[in-house]
């Protein structure tokens, strides 16, 4: 395999990035349209207050994963956390080490936005995801939402 970067997501990516979500829809057994997403990718993403933050993974000019998260206060915990809504590589990329990758990436941006948590769900029937975040280290409670102290 060629040498992959994982940056922030670009303006000029939202038509691939997209797709990608189509893909991880998809992938998760999920309904999905492409209306306006990219419009409101763009808007979330890129203002001057983000509310998303997207990390991507590119290989040869092209994405082949993505990772978004955001940051957001628990009121039980009285301390904001980092919650990741979405990790995805495409077919051809797992198994790769690429996960590992973007979840140490978004593990620095965490602690960046001053977040020591963060949290995240899978479905259940995602047995290779679940399996993936086990080792990473995380642990999972009844909703299996994922939970990784930093």
């Amino acid at each position: 395999m060629k040498k992959t970067t994982i940056r922030f997501a670009q303006r000029e990516d939202l038509d691939e990035l997209v797709k990608l979500c189509e893909e991880h829809a998809i992938y998760e057994k999920a309904d999905y349209s492409k209306i306006n997403k990219k419009e409101n990718l763009s808007a979330h993403l890129f203002s001057q207050e983000p509310t998303l933050y997207c990390l991507v993974v590119e290989l040869n000019s092209h994405l082949i994963g993505y990772a978004t998260y955001m940051r957001q206060f628990s009121t039980w915990d009285t301390n904001f956390y980092v919650y990741m809504d979405c990790l995805f590589l495409n077919n051809n990329s797992r198994g790769l080490g690429l996960g590992v990758e973007l979840m140490e990436r978004i593990k620095e941006e965490s602690l960046i936005l001053g977040c020591d948590l963060i949290q995240w769900q899978t479905p259940t029937f995602n047995e290779g995801a679940i399996k993936f975040y086990n080792r990473m280290g995380a642990y999972s409670k009844n909703k299996e939402r994922f939970f990784l102290d930093l």
